[in-house]
């Protein structure tokens, strides 16, 4: 019996690297690998009780980011670019931190506007998110501007709140309670 094949590991890091292989979508990867974290935040949500969803989501976050560091130098030579558009797991992480820091509304206006408001604070790298994507190299380099555009996002959320509750929209934007 045969072990493994020599593409084996290759295909494994390209797996997780893509997001199960979400990032590898010709149109919009980071969008599309960023709907893992989406996937993940509802796991959580669905399955365990409401004192561990969060504890859950850190740990994902931590487990995100560690594959980040450690699929880094493979993606870079894989893919040839320092910040490869199919290696999506800083998208990922930067959703994660919306469910991390944010705990009011419902799940699907969380998870709606949460991943709307990450991917086009992301997109547009408000700073100091820009300038870490212009500056820093490796691993954190493409991983810490959507942890600060996920940050940014969770800001979002509270102004809307707080401007659904004021002009009485709070049921589609994001209400107060859970």
């Amino acid at each position: 019996m045969s072990g493994p094949g020599p593409g084996s590991a290759d295909r494994l890091r390209l797996m997780v690297a893509s997001a199960f292989w979400l990032g590898l979508s010709p149109v919009a990867p980071g969008t599309c690998g960023a709907l893992l974290g989406v996937l993940i935040h509802f796991a959580a949500f669905a399955l365990l009780p409401p004192d561990l969803c969060t504890g859950a989501l850190v740990g994902a976050l931590l487990l995100v980011c560690a594959a980040n560091h450690f699929l880094t130098p493979w993606a870079v030579a894989h893919w040839k670019s320092k910040d490869p558009s199919h290696f999506v797991l800083d998208e990922v992480a930067g959703y994660l931190v919306v469910p991390i820091l944010f705990h009011h509304g419902r799940f699907w206006q969380v998870a709606l506007w949460g991943f709307i408001l990450f991917r086009v604070l992301d997109i547009i790298k408000i700073p100091p998110a820009r300038q870490i994507d212009r500056e820093l190299t490796g691993s954190w380099g493409i991983v810490l501007d959507d942890l600060v555009s996920g940050c940014y996002a969770v800001l979002g959320l509270y102004a809307m709140m707080w401007i659904g509750r004021s002009v009485g929209f709070d049921a589609w934007l994001v209400s107060g309670s859970g």
